[in-house]
């Protein structure tokens, strides 16, 4: 068959290297992989020259927001962003919408809002919160990639955070399932009794990073990863007798250094819990944040030096197994930049568009090369919601979503330049490594030199339907 194009270049990052390649695709799929020159004359062919080709992008950890809160981001806004920074796929949190992906119901207005809008493909995660465990299945039966739920107050009060009585109720229906269950993994307590503190203290000063720093104590994290590794070890036990099955927990945008032995002990006792982290934790550091500039407020908090540097030594362990950006964008005034007041600021970085050059900036930098990039942004999050056939590899019989790239190139971030609804981020002014240049979605260009020539071509994607 004579395939549709051919997209080729002299660094292709495939599971077996880096190296010279030509992309045969037939149908918007890879139908092979052969050598540099190996082109049918007749076939149109995209030359990537000295420039990578990497697999699309997987972001597995991204807020989109709409229907609800579409002045905060939307999926025409988020999707071109994510194309602008060779991301192909993204699945969408279950908050901060309304109303929050929590019923079938609501997942469907949700697809509603979102078809004919998106310049990549969109996935979704379910939610889970108290009293929704009989919605579970019609979620899952209705396409949803897996489950979402906070142990702590998300930030918004349409979407609840679960007690441990609730979480064990719902592990239990997602075993049956099959389904994966993401956790927000920081408990109430320590955060409580550090506000009691502070406000029985000496007056803290709320424009200080500091101050924040210490009102989400590492221990917030530490227990809540101790509390899904009992709750996981009793499921198990209860599911067939052993602490080796049982339901799958995922904890996301981990920041805790602390918590990595408990980690590492989970996976040596077989336990299924694995973990994500994102990019502002791996770049920047808590003592270089400036006075007032709430624009680095998240939650769980951005961390010391040496907390950074633990982080890195996970990933590169396989501890910590992917890097997603945990994008939660909301208007400017929420951030209260003027005030600069990091206790009352809402809690969320924007960062879509720029996963890809920030995580390369910090990789080569500790000697990390292409292929484990490609692993921490590609081929990982797609196993997490079980598109890995299809997603996130170079591979025959995968989509060809692609992204070609100049690693040598750098820039400075411009957020004029930023394809989200809003530009805030404390990426700002920040200079980077690698410059996207062509996102391909199934063999299409999607966003080719600052233009999006495709159009929104971007698939809804479901469960056994990717």
């Amino acid at each position: 068959m004579t395939p549709d194009i051919i997209i080729r270049g002299e660094r292709v990052v495939t599971t077996a290297g880096v190296h010279p390649a030509s992309i045969h695709v037939c149908d918007g799929v890879i139908a092979a992989i052969k050598a540099h020159n190996e082109v049918p004359g007749e076939c149109p062919v995209f030359d990537a020259g000295r420039s990578v080709i990497m697999p699309g992008l997987v972001d597995t950890h991204v807020h989109i927001n709409e229907p609800g809160r579409t002045n905060w981001e939307g999926f025409e806004t988020a999707t071109r962003a994510a194309a602008a920074g060779g991301v192909t796929t993204l699945v969408d949190m279950p908050l901060n919408s309304i109303p929050a992906t929590t019923t079938r119901e609501s997942l469907e207005a949700k697809i509603a809002a979102a078809k004919g809008h998106c310049w990549v493909d969109v996935g979704f995660w379910g939610g889970v919160v108290p009293g929704n465990t009989s919605q579970l299945r019609r979620l899952w039966d209705a396409g949803v990639l897996g489950f979402k739920c906070f142990l702590i107050h998300s930030g918004v009060d349409e979407f609840c955070h679960v007690a441990e009585v609730d979480l064990e109720t719902a592990l239990a229906e997602l075993t049956a399932l099959g389904a994966v269950l993401i956790v927000h993994a920081e408990v109430p307590g320590p955060i409580d009794e550090a506000l009691r503190k502070q406000a029985a203290g000496a007056a803290s000063d709320p424009r200080r990073y500091s101050t924040f720093l210490e009102s989400r104590p590492r221990e917030a994290e530490n227990e809540a990863v101790a509390l899904l590794m009992r709750l996981l070890q009793r499921l198990a036990r209860g599911v067939r007798g052993t602490p080796h099955a049982g339901p799958w927990v995922h904890v996301v945008h981990h920041s805790s250094a602390d918590a990595l032995p408990l980690l590492r002990k989970a996976r040596a006792d077989g336990l299924p819990i694995t973990a994500e982290t994102c990019p502002h934790y791996l770049r920047f550091a808590a003592e270089e944040i400036p006075d007032g500039a709430t624009e680095f407020k998240c939650c769980p908090p951005i961390r010391e030096r040496e907390n950074r540097e633990l982080l890195w030594a996970a990933l590169s362990e396989g501890l910590i197994e992917m890097v997603v950006s945990d994008h939660s964008p909301c208007p400017p005034e929420l951030k209260l930049r003027e005030f600069g007041d990091f206790m009352r600021a809402w809690g969320g970085i924007s960062s879509l568009q720029l996963r890809l050059p920030v995580m390369w900036t910090e990789a080569q930098r500790r000697g990390y090369g292409l292929r484990e990039l490609a692993k921490w942004l590609c081929s990982a999050p797609a196993g997490l919601v079980r598109l890995r056939d299809h997603k996130g590899s170079i591979s025959p019989g995968c989509d060809a979503d692609l992204v070609v790239w100049n690693p040598e190139a750098s820039f400075r971030v411009d957020s004029a330049t930023l394809h989200h609804r809003h530009k805030l981020t404390p990426y700002a002014g920040e200079v980077l490594s690698g410059i996207v240049e062509t996102t391909f979605l199934r063999g299409r260009k999607i966003y080719d030199g600052g233009q999006f020539p495709a159009g929104p071509i971007g698939a809804m994607l479901k469960r056994g339907n990717p």
